[in-house]
């Protein structure tokens, strides 16, 4: 019987670590590496539709350069009959992934208008993804949207994805809600497979010298784990969609801590890229360490040992700690 065998989005896994989505699995070498350091899974990097619309737009100017110059010649290229421009590449990347590799390969999709949506969704399943995780991005930045309405735009698309494929589809949320447990609750009323919590978004800086806006990689550190994990924790057994789980990972603790809250299984990618695919194995084998060093025979001992389901008021209980914290914050001064 193997210890850390786990179930996510109806897919068996060895364990409950897989690999999120990031320049590393943006490549069949680097998921093969993934595989190699004995990944569950790999989320394959997203597909972009804005990046798809360049890529398209560039084969346009390119192909059309100069037609119709020459009278006996309408075009100085080809025709390429199956080609589908800016997302053939990443296709063919998750086709031969998801045929080469063992464990599942689960797509990541970007999107910004509903035919890119839903035309992308098909494509990957199509391509072979045993999943498909929507990477929903709306930054409401017009005050004359509300938050309802953004919900309700959550709310379409995932609806509309899910009336078009036939494999489970999950969701990677941001954590800017002004009710998260509602906004899941809901997802989950339309058929939602599982969400992952949360999304790790851009994070602009500014250089006070050159007067500019600097871009820096958003790695997570173990410091940005408390939101998830309470989140986690909070929703764990009351909604019966599949929880993922990865803000924070550097190493098996943050692992054991997302179990113990109740998560299926614990995504990270900023640890890999910090440290390397090989981390992944670290991760998995200090995994299996705590576990036998605490005395546990399998992870469904762990999963969800520490939710909110044993506190009776979770949120007279989290106030009450706010307020412990805040009054020692401040007799400590």
């Amino acid at each position: 019987m193997n210890a850390l065998a786990s179930r996510y989005l109806g897919l068996d896994l060895a364990h409950p670590i897989i690999a999120s989505a990031s320049p590393m699995t943006a490549t069949f070498d680097g998921m093969r590496r993934l595989e190699d350091a004995n990944a569950a899974a790999v989320v394959m990097a997203s597909l972009f539709e804005e990046q798809v619309r360049v890529e398209d737009t560039h084969y346009a100017m390119v192909t059309e350069h100069t037609a119709h110059s020459s009278a006996e010649a309408a075009s100085y290229f080809p025709e390429l009959p199956d080609y589908r421009y800016g997302v053939s590449g990443h296709l063919e990347t998750l086709r031969r992934a998801a045929e080469a590799l063992d464990i599942p390969v689960i797509a990541s999709l970007n999107g910004i208008t509903d035919d890119g949506w839903l035309d992308y969704a098909v494509q990957l399943e199509q391509a072979g993804a045993a999943a498909l995780e929507l990477n929903l991005f709306l930054l409401p930045t017009d005050p004359a949207v509300s938050g309802s309405d953004v919900e309700h735009r959550y709310l379409d698309i995932v609806g509309h994805v899910k009336r078009e494929v036939g494999i489970p589809v999950s969701v990677k949320l941001p954590p800017y809600f002004s009710s998260v447990a509602n906004v899941v609750a809901r997802l989950e009323s339309i058929g939602t497979d599982g969400v992952v919590l949360f999304n790790h978004f851009y994070r602009p800086d500014f250089d006070v010298k050159t007067l500019s806006v600097q871009r820096r990689p958003a790695l997570s550190t173990p410091a940005d784990v408390h939101l998830p994990l309470t989140w986690t924790a909070l929703l764990s057994r009351r909604l019966k969609l599949c929880l993922a789980a990865g803000t924070g990972v550097d190493s098996h603790i943050e692992v054991a801590k997302f179990l113990l809250a109740g998560a299926d299984v614990v995504a990270t990618a900023s640890a890999l890229v910090r440290h390397g695919p090989e981390h992944m194995a670290v991760l998995v084998d200090g995994l299996e360490r705590w576990l036998s060093e605490s005395g546990f025979k399998s992870i469904e001992e762990i999963r969800g040992r520490l939710d909110a389901t044993h506190i009776a008021h979770a949120d007279a209980f989290l106030r009450a700690q706010y307020v412990r914290t805040v009054s020692g914050a401040s007799l400590a001064s």
